[in-house]
């Protein structure tokens, strides 16, 4: 372990303290090998470990690995000691939203910008079965370009923490900024509570205070239960519409994402960015029906930089993560379940596409396209805890070499792996190359051998809802 703590100090040169708070402090940092300013988030271990925080740890790790955007604040890597956990972010110069708005409101054209990439952020968080659940301004930091990174991932969910009634049930979030369903405590489903604080952090933006604001809290909670507020006059009567339908006490009625993206405030203000830049957008074209939650086709080729059908690279540091000797799971208690499986292919990703949808077809399963390289298989029948689905990504190590994941997202995990063993693997033993877990096997093959990726950073953590409760 000692010998990490020595490639972090050659590889990084920390500079001064950016904040700091119960468990971790935040150091502005340099890489001394590329020159990238980064930010170094430093965990006590021990303190972490006496709070009952390691999941809460693990759930970080998973996700921000999971969500990778250019709204969403980079982690690049994660490093250990017996004593300390290092998160290596990307470096917001910027600083905080919040900031700027503590100044006072902002011009509406900002705002819209500020408005349009957190609801990229989220759509695409939503797309990988992440809520976020703590979206205000202090959570959403600035770089260089003034362009928005949402930050903070320490009390997100992902969809297979909800119960069996398909809901989230942990109270957590910013007074403020949380949706009435979760001060109920009666479940909530994470996507339309994440709505809710969009909708608070837009009503910020606009008037430079918030909509729900109250010293006694439980006043404040009648007036969030009721959505009892009142915009200033100088609000354009499309963003009232837009609030009062983001702001809907009813979670059952509120707005979805793909109805924010089709709002006229929201199409106004990217027909006058397009104007501005000069080009033609397709950000808003209509969602597919059966696309539930999943981001509008447009939203990852505005903002992202991959080719629309080619698969997410992995680079040096999601290689090197997936290997035995920066993997994790020695810091937590549980290591012996693994949600996700792996295996890898010498194919192109076309054939790989091609014999996935092919082996869907033939388990009668539906096939969700969402984005390049990621498909979702969803059973036609209920399970013994609905219907079974399966989330599947191709990633492209070398242009001949690609590693596939595939996990779980609903149904029974017994049914799951009994498909797995019985179905998945027999229907694409023509592409595989070796699954997990065989490479002892493969080393036999004389063949010479490419690196392999074997565990993931991801650890694995309980099927339940455990984020901490709000400070």
């Amino acid at each position: 372990m000692e010998n990490k703590a020595s490639v972090m100090v050659q590889r990084y040169e920390l500079g001064r303290l950016l904040g700091q708070g119960t468990f971790a402090k935040v150091y502005y940092a340099r890489n001394t090998g590329s020159n990238q300013s980064v930010a170094i988030k430093v965990i006590d271990k021990e303190k972490i470990t006496k709070a009952s925080l390691i999941d809460q740890i693990k759930r970080e790790i998973s996700i921000m690995r999971l969500v990778r955007h250019p709204n969403i604040l980079r982690l690049y890597e994660v490093m250990a000691t017996k004593t300390k956990i290092y998160f290596v972010l990307e470096y917001a110069k910027g600083g905080e939203l919040f900031d700027k708005v503590a100044k006072g409101k902002l011009k509406e054209d900002v705002a819209w910008k500020y408005f349009y990439q957190l609801i990229n952020a989220v759509d695409f968080c939503h797309s990988r079965g992440v809520y976020h659940r703590d979206i205000k301004p202090e959570n959403l930091l600035l770089d260089e370009n003034e362009n928005l990174k949402v930050s903070d991932f320490g009390l997100s969910a992902l969809a297979e923490s909800k119960r069996q009634d398909g809901l989230l049930h942990t109270t957590c979030g910013t007074p403020a900024y949380v949706a009435p369903e979760v001060i109920n405590r009666k479940g909530y489903d994470g996507a339309k509570a994440d709505i809710w604080s969009c909708g608070v952090v837009l009503f910020v933006l606009l008037a430079g205070y918030l909509p729900f604001h109250n010293s006694n809290l439980m006043e404040m909670y009648r007036k969030i239960g009721k959505a009892e507020y009142k915009c200033p006059s100088w609000f354009p009567r499309e963003v009232r519409r837009l609030l009062s339908r983001m702001l809907d006490p009813d979670p059952n009625t509120r707005t979805s994402i793909a109805l924010i993206r089709q709002s006229s405030w929201f199409k106004k203000g990217l027909r006058s960015k397009n104007a501005r830049s000069g080009v033609e957008s397709n950000a808003v074209a209509p969602e597919d029906a059966t696309a539930g939650s999943g981001p509008s086709e447009g939203s990852v080729a505005a903002d992202g930089n991959q080719e629309p059908d080619r698969p997410p690279t992995l680079n040096a540091f999601d290689i090197i993560s997936l290997s035995a000797g920066f993997n994790l799971s020695s810091l937590f208690e549980d290591n012996s379940k693994k949600k996700e499986t792996l295996f890898t292919c010498r194919k192109p990703a076309s054939v790989i596409l091609s014999k996935l949808e092919e082996m869907a077809k033939l388990l009668r399963f539906r096939v969700q396209k969402k984005e390049a390289g990621l498909l979702k298989f969803e059973a036609l029948t209920e399970g013994k805890k609905g219907a079974l689905s399966i989330d599947t990504e191709i990633f492209e190590v070398t242009p001949s070499f690609y590693l596939v994941e595939m996990k779980k997202s609903n149904g029974d995990t017994l049914e799951y792996q009994k498909v797995l063993k019985e179905d998945i693997r027999p229907a694409l033993k023509d592409i595989v190359w070796v699954w997990r877990g065989e490479q002892e096997q493969q080393q036999q093959d004389p063949q010479p051998q490419p690196l392999q990726p074997q565990d993931q950073v991801r650890d694995p953590y309980p099927e339940q809802d455990g984020a901490s409760q709000p400070q």
